[in-house]
């Protein structure tokens, strides 16, 4: 049974995945800053595997540019295979959010930290509130 991360801490758990490290690195400070506990990878491939192992409050995917928009698909449809009620969130600008049809949110932060801990805070929200939404 996969570990279930958020009892002892009670800080929410986010993975974080971004294919360019010093946008990783900048937006995982931001959102430990604002008390979330994050891990993160530039790995597809790893992540795929992290988040089989472990429940996370949130899957957040960046995708930089209209050209990632089918790996970061692809990846949010891996998770989705093997953990059908994980809740991944793609951080990326309008036109990539309406290229893409697998994340349960879609977090419109461009280079913004505080809307992009706004759009976690809502996403986690929104999670466990139930029913999904595709916006933020």
């Amino acid at each position: 049974m996969p570990e279930k991360v958020t009892e002892g801490s009670g800080r929410k758990r986010i993975f974080h995945v971004s294919s360019r490290a010093n946008i990783m690195e900048l937006r995982d400070e931001i959102l430990r800053l604002h008390g979330f506990d994050v891990e993160s990878t530039v790995y597809s491939r790893q992540a795929a595997e992290e988040v089989a192992k472990k429940d996370y409050d949130l899957v957040l995917i960046d995708v930089e540019a209209d050209v990632r928009v089918q790996s970061a698909q692809e990846l949010c449809d891996e998770i989705k295979k093997v953990r059908p009620l994980q809740h991944v969130a793609f951080v990326c600008n309008h036109r990539v959010a309406i290229d893409s049809d697998c994340p349960d949110e879609i977090i419109r932060a461009e280079f913004n930290p505080a809307a992009l801990v706004q759009g976690v805070q809502e996403a986690l929200e929104k999670n466990e509130a139930g029913p999904k939404n595709r916006a933020i």
